[in-house]
């Protein structure tokens, strides 16, 4: 059986080997996270946003909730 995607390396200090690169569509936390994990698991990432800014609904929290009183 061909292996078609390297491990993720055991310790997160541990330098991962470029094994190719990948595209993530989506700034938001999700794709944020996602992005995290790939470059962390070895591969170059290119994260793609369609707004000026990166973080999605998460960075509109502070007018939904100006006094920080959500369940975080």
């Amino acid at each position: 059986m061909e292996k078609r995607a390297e491990q993720v390396p055991e310790s997160v200090g541990e330098k991962a080997q470029i094994v190719g690169s990948v595209m993530v569509v989506g700034g938001g936390i999700s794709g944020m996270q996602s992005a995290l994990d790939l470059a962390n698991a070895g591969y170059y990432v290119y994260l793609v946003e369609k707004s000026s800014a990166i973080g999605g609904l998460m960075a509109q929290l502070d007018k939904t909730f100006p006094t920080n009183d959500c369940s975080m």
